[in-house]
């Protein structure tokens, strides 16, 4: 299928999957006339793609992880692994959110929160 009907079956914009084709998400044939040709798979692929970015997955994690998770014996339990991940680059995150918040209120009413107790050099509180 051609890009614009490719598009149209994916919700994306063309530019979008010119942009995925460009960082190999996806794969297109040229063909004689110079005009793209995609396999009518791509569509089932790109709506993997859109529920992993939902899922926050990175696009450069999608290309990373796309090759193997096609080819992997039982995807179930390698998207599983691949989510476990995730979950703890997300309670990582979710640390680091917490103690900026801390720092944060501790900061709020003193006058000059550039220069709260907390943030003095020398201070190990």
């Amino acid at each position: 299928m051609r890009i614009g009907e490719l598009a149209a079956a994916a919700g994306l914009s063309t530019d979008a999957i010119r942009f995925y084709e460009k960082i190999g998400l996806v794969e297109g044939q040229r063909l004689a006339n110079g005009y793209r040709d995609f396999a009518p798979e791509t569509v089932p692929w790109l709506a993997y793609v859109r529920t992993a970015r939902t899922l926050g997955f990175s696009l450069a994690e999608i290309v990373r992880h796309g090759a193997e998770l096609r080819d992997a014996p039982d995807q179930a339990e390698s998207l599983s692994a691949l989510f476990a991940a995730k979950i703890e680059l997300v309670d990582a995150r979710i640390a680091e959110l917490g103690a900026l918040r801390a720092d944060l209120a501790a900061r709020v009413g003193t006058g000059c929160p550039l220069h709260a107790n907390s943030a003095r050099p020398g201070n190990s509180g």
